[in-house]
């Protein structure tokens, strides 16, 4: 009497060292260690195979029970697979200028169809066109052009934070539309869009990002001048005024603090690593961005502009509580008895800036207050 003739198992494999699949049909584990070894050139001798998804190592009876086109790795007798998540670690560790790895996300992106997908493969090329470690204009001139399209780099914000949830959206639309004229000075509001390139004195990312960061700071110094014209009493408004001119010689010294952005800085004074990665420091109430934000600026043209909707955010608000805060100082004191340096730290530091995602940046009030036991000078309050 003929025995039952066992079914051929269709399944998927390749070797830990390649990311191509072949189709290899095998009526037992033996026969397909044999096949596969042959095929992937991989030794014979201590072979073993594993699920692809999560590691887990097949014997003769889980063979058997594999759905067709089973993906699988054939793995010499050292080595180990750990499930799909060891070819995320192998991509990380890839080299960030792989030509052929960018082809590759290019040729993928091309046929691809869903949504959700070709957004994927968009960041991971946005990503892996990283020319960071390029310093200087001439090595990365396209860094310093203007967008190709106005339009469409404006299109390019719009798409980054599109995905984010129904809330986060609402609040990243407002910010854009209602609110960027007051946030971000002339010059950077043409920049995000894109309407022209940086100037050509600037020869260096640094020294750009380095303008970009005092920028962003003389914006703030230009608040604290304008709100004298909410001051009433012409004693007070002078008093306030010198004050104003006292913060503005200390912020000239200190150059508008463009260290901050600049990754030429020593690492105390500036918010990014050596390559220029920035992260989110989460929204004033936390200790962390919960996100995991981060950006490169200094990676591609894209990155810059993106990251021109980063916020250097006050903890303790600027407006609403530490300048008036210090004009109802100055009622009660003269300017010399008021403690400048903290509110200079308040206003112009670090000490109370902290960088955000514009997702991370909350509009609302913060009911954070100043610390009455530093607004005067020491033996000054009454």
């Amino acid at each position: 009497m003929f025995g039952l003739q066992r079914k051929k198992q269709v399944v998927k494999i390749r070797s830990l060292n390649e990311t191509k699949k072949y189709g290899v049909a095998a009526t037992s584990l033996k026969e397909l260690l044999k096949k596969g070894s042959k095929l992937l050139q991989v030794p014979l001798v201590g072979s073993h195979i594993s699920l692809y998804e999560d590691g887990t190592e097949l014997t003769e009876d889980y063979f058997r029970s594999l759905p067709d086109n089973a993906e699988l790795v054939l793995l010499a007798m050292d080595e180990r697979w750990s499930g799909f998540v060891c070819d995320i670690g192998r991509l990380l560790d890839t080299d960030r200028n792989s030509d052929l790895l960018i082809d590759a996300a290019k040729g993928l992106l091309s046929n691809e169809r869903s949504p959700k997908r070709r957004r994927l493969l968009g960041d991971l090329l946005l990503h892996l066109k990283d020319s960071s470690e390029a310093e200087n204009r001439e090595d990365d001139e396209d860094w310093f052009q203007g967008n190709k399209s106005s339009i469409l780099g404006w299109i390019e914000i719009l798409q980054e934070t599109m995905w984010q949830p129904k809330e986060r959206w609402r609040k990243t639309r407002t910010f854009l539309f209602l609110n960027l004229k007051q946030t971000v000075s002339l010059r950077l509001y043409r920049s995000i869009f894109g309407l022209s390139g940086i100037d050509d004195r600037f020869k260096t990312k640094s020294a750009y990002m380095k303008y970009n960061c005092e920028n962003r700071i003389r914006g703030y110094m230009k608040e604290v001048h304008s709100y004298a014209q909410t001051i009433q009493r012409p004693k007070l408004k002078d008093e306030y005024k010198k004050t104003a001119e006292c913060l503005v010689m200390q912020l000239k010294s200190d150059k508008y603090n463009g260290c901050y952005f600049n990754r030429k800085e020593k690492e105390q004074n500036r918010l990014c690593t050596q390559e220029g990665w920035f992260s989110c420091q989460g929204a004033f109430d936390h200790d962390e961005c919960k996100s995991l934000h981060s950006i490169n600026p200094y990676g591609n043209r894209e990155s810059r502009i993106l990251f021109s909707t980063w916020n250097l955010d006050h903890r303790i608000e600027k407006k609403r509580t530490v300048i008036p805060t210090l004009v109802e100082a100055l009622q009660k004191h003269k300017s010399s008895n008021i403690n400048l340096d903290y509110f200079y730290k308040l206003l112009f530091t670090r000490e109370n800036l902290k960088l955000v995602h514009i997702v991370c940046h909350k509009k609302g009030a913060h009911d954070l207050l100043c610390d009455k036991r530093k607004i005067y000078k020491q033996g000054k309050r009454k």
